[in-house]
């Protein structure tokens, strides 16, 4: 803690609320009147002082110089053992270590709690048992190395009587009572202890093999103990004893081991557990949770007469059965543990809440300038790259304006992507609706403001396009009165701002505006802590991995964080900003993109921070199961239905089945819903299969099975994909409009025959490397992989199966030669019109449209 530590911070540290704190400062005769007032090391203290007195504790004394209560001594002791004789005679060093502590005896012990006096009588118990079990073991030990000895002794007297028989018996004067002696020293259970030796212990031979006066000064080790009654012994005796010894199988010391605490020891009981059982389980989480083989579980299930293998799951009735059968006890496990888990650990999560930039969403009908409006203050030509001149895609922008920090969501305004346009009413905090004055009100124009007003949010009105000649502001404040949208000027709440976004013209106004409405609205959020927020789009990246786009709503997100995101979870490993640059961490109402993720989130999903990555895996684990569970339910009402629908029209309703492949999630969703809705009586549209990236072979297998016709949206079909569409003669057609998708379709389920101009991809250029001109800029150069290029031909650039910018083909050259076509496998320079972004790897698809008549 500094010495510069402020009232707030210090109410913080001891877990103490500020006003709190402030009222104990003032008790303590230390008046202070402002949180971020500094306290001083002596205030601390004499605060400190002060809540001991209060609750009765005595100050700690100061050291006054008087001799300590305690002292702790260590002492070592080194002896040096000789071992063996001759050459092979050995010194072992023998430390000795010893650790005193000495009381004084007229030390005040502090006089001890209630709880305190009750852990001090179960430590003197817990001690007194030890000491017993030391004791117990010790002179267990003591009988033991006693008995030894007196077998020892006993081994070495037989030894020296058959020695004195045998030179008795060659010298030819053996006496009578020696063999007598023997026989009675053999003849019982325990031979009679060998008198004294006095002389033969003190002659030299002894003294020079080592003897027993050498080893009883030494402390009992164990490697005295290894040596002991062994030291008068010969090198070849040695050597014998040992080799016998290591021969035989050493004693098992389970109790001993048992008792000092070393070892494992088989329980004296079965252990009961706890069981936590959901609606169902496996049968080897079973067993792992009851701490046995899954082969046990299985024999028990067996028994039982339900046959199932270890990696089947069975419901919840079966498991408590055979979890009771074992021993166990079973626990209704909730659902919802882990949700609540999650709920409690982000609820944990608060603090002192700051101001944060304001959210803006920009809504419109399609064609009305929004994005070029967003594009003007951005400074940046994002309405360029989007195919046909039209957003198909939520995006998500932070801008630096000289009003502050503003953040844009601008979503796009064709009538397939009313999801979106929802999403992004409920996201924000201020929708700014853009009207065109020369079109006026149109249909997606009514239905931004229903979203805005359904989610509640602030509207302002952005007039664009006031510098055209047929321009009329008025008639687009009269229509906006039908779905009650009234301006100020007529005495309404409604902040409308005529503007250019061609010109810049009023720009200004539009941003002082949004800077009035925000200041009125006083957002504010927590800026530390664990972030949470929403995920605004999502896509798969083949180079990255699943790539999200969220809105940071709490806290801050920080590489390296656990979050969980719907069904899918991960540790973030970088977060990119709108720009592609990366940034450590983002706070509130600021968008990044994610990256890290176990998958693709969807569009709409909220996401939070976690501590570990554990919680997270549980959670997400725990929304697949259940979503899985309610899809696999609404698949078979489904099919009910089907089949109830198919009995009453006799030969059944014609289907038309479709597998939807786009390049980010919010087109799939807009897709989906735009597909589904053209059905009619006479035929259904079944979009049975869908994602996010570019077509693989398990989707063509599918589409094959199933006689469904593929659609890519801004994606394309990898090679093993296209081996098996060829193969089987799958219907696979590419868009990049959502127009043409629904156009077709609508179409053919309509039973309106006539032209359709379809797009067929007649070469495709692999880019080798790029060179740059000063006349056409970079230029390609490129080896024709597939068919022919032709010039004059509209082309797309292609990076990881994706298309990132459709134009025309400006130039194509072989050599330094201009040339109308080059065919397969054939180098050639090509040069993209207003595009110098080709990098090495890229793909060139030239196509052509051409008219084709069109059947059911």
């Amino acid at each position: 803690m500094s010495q510069q530590t402020t009232i707030r911070k210090l109410a913080t540290l001891v877990n103490t609320p500020v006003e709190k704190l402030l009222e104990q400062l003032a008790e303590a005769g230390m008046p202070f009147n402002d949180p971020d007032q500094a306290v001083s090391s002596t205030e601390k203290v004499k605060l400190l002082g002060f809540l001991r007195r209060t609750h009765g504790k005595a100050e700690k004394p100061a050291d006054d110089g008087v001799a300590p209560k305690k002292i702790t001594l260590s002492r070592s002791r080194k002896q040096e053992l000789t071992v063996g004789g001759g050459k092979s005679r050995a010194t072992v060093d023998v430390v000795v270590r010893k650790k005193v502590t000495v009381v004084r005896p007229d030390a005040e012990q502090p006089e001890p709690t209630d709880e305190r006096a009750e852990i001090l009588r179960k430590l003197e118990e817990s001690k007194q048992r030890n000491l017993a079990e030391q004791q117990a073991l010790a002179e267990a030990d003591k009988r033991r190395a006693e008995e030894a000895e007196a077998a020892k002794r006993a081994a070495e007297e037989a030894e020296r009587l058959k020695a004195e028989v045998a030179a008795a018996a060659e010298a030819g004067a053996v006496e009578e009572e020696v063999p007598a002696k023997a026989a009675t020293s053999h003849g019982h259970g325990h031979p009679k202890p060998a008198p004294a030796r006095t002389d033969d212990r003190a002659s030299p031979r002894h003294k020079t093999r080592g003897s027993h006066a050498m080893t009883a000064g030494v402390e009992d080790d164990d490697r005295t103990k290894r040596f002991a009654g062994q030291m008068h012994l010969s090198a070849s005796d040695r050597a014998r004893r040992t080799s016998s010894t290591r021969g035989r199988a050493k004693p098992r010391r389970h109790a001993d081991q048992a008792r000092s605490g070393t070892g494992f020891t088989r329980p004296t009981a079965p252990i009961v557990r706890d069981v936590a059982i959901g609606e169902t389980i496996t049968v080897a989480d079973l067993a792992q949770k009851m701490a046995l083989k899954g082969g046990e579980v299985v024999k028990a299930l067996f028994k039982m007469g339900v046959m199932a293998t270890i990696t089947q799951s069975i419901d919840h009735d079966t498991a408590a059965l055979v979890t009771e059968e074992l021993g166990h006890n079973v626990v209704r496990a909730d659902a919802a543990d882990v949700e609540n888990e999650l709920l409690a650990h982000v609820e944990d999560v608060q603090g002192e809440k700051v101001a944060r930039p304001p959210v803006v969403t920009i809504m419109g009908h399609v064609d009305h300038g929004k994005t070029s409006l967003l594009d003007y203050i951005r400074r940046t030509k994002v309405a360029t790259g989007e195919a046909g001149g039209i957003t198909q895609h939520i995006g998500a922008y932070h801008v630096e304006t000289g009003k502050g920090v503003i953040s844009f969501l601008d979503t796009p305004g064709h009538a397939a992507f009313s999801s979106m346009r929802a999403r992004g009413a409920k996201l924000t905090d201020i929708v700014v609706l853009v009207v065109a004055a020369d079109d006026g009100v149109k249909p997606q124009t009514i239905e931004a403001v229903q979203h805005a007003k359904a989610a509640g949010v602030p509207l302002i009105v952005a007039v664009n396009k006031i510098d055209k000649s047929d321009a009329d502001p008025m008639k687009v404040k009269n229509e906006l009165l039908e779905q009650e949208v009234v301006a100020e000027e007529f005495g309404g709440d409604t902040q409308f701002v005529e503007l250019s976004a061609k010109t810049g013209q009023n720009i200004d106004n539009l941003l002082d505006a949004i800077s009035l409405q925000a200041e009125v609205l006083e957002l504010q959020a927590v800026a530390e802590g664990r972030a949470n927020g929403v995920v605004i789009e999502s896509a798969l990246d083949r180079g990255r991995g699943p790539v999200a786009t969220v809105l940071v709503q709490q806290g801050e997100l920080k590489k390296g964080d656990y979050l969980v995101c719907g069904v899918q979870y991960g540790r973030v490993r970088a977060l990119f900003d709108e720009t592609g640059s990366q940034v450590e961490s983002a706070g509130p109402s600021i968008p990044v993109q994610v990256l890290g993720l176990s998958g693709v989130p969807d569009a709409g999903d909220d996401f939070v921070v976690v501590e570990d990555e554990r919680l997270a895996k549980d959670v997400a684990q725990q929304r697949d199961a259940k979503r899985r569970e309610s899809r696999l339910v609404a698949q078979g009402g489904n099919r009910m239905e089907d089949i109830m629908a198919q009995l009453g029209q006799g030969e059944g309703q014609l289907s038309l089945p479709l597998i939807v492949k786009a390049d980010v999630q919010g087109s799939v969703q807009a897709l989906k819903e735009a597909l589904t809705a053209l059905s009619t009586d006479a035929i259904r549209i079944n979009v049975i299969g869908s994602g996010v990236g570019g077509i693989t072979e398990s989707d063509a297998q599918l589409a094959s099975t199933s006689k469904a016709t593929i659609i890519g949206f801004n994606v394309r079909a990898d090679a093993s994909a296209r081996k098996v569409i060829e193969t089987n003669g799958v219907d696979l057609r590419y868009f990049s409009i959502i127009y043409d998708v629904i156009d077709q379709v609508k179409q053919v389920a309509s039973g309106i025959l006539g032209v359709e101009i379809r797009e067929d991809i007649i070469g495709t250029a692999e880019v080798r490397d790029v060179f740059r001109s000063s006349k056409f800029g970079a230029v390609a150069g490129c080896m024709v992989v597939e068919g022919v290029v032709k010039r004059n031909k509209p082309i797309r650039v292609l990076r990881d199966n994706t298309v990132i910018f459709e134009g025309e083909l400006e130039s194509l050259r072989r050599f330094k030669e201009n040339v109308d076509e080059v065919r397969a496998n054939t180098e050639c320079g090509i040069g993209v019109k207003q595009y110098n972004d080709v990098k090495p790897g890229d793909q060139i698809e030239c196509f052509e449209r051409v008219e084709v008549q069109r059947t059911l």
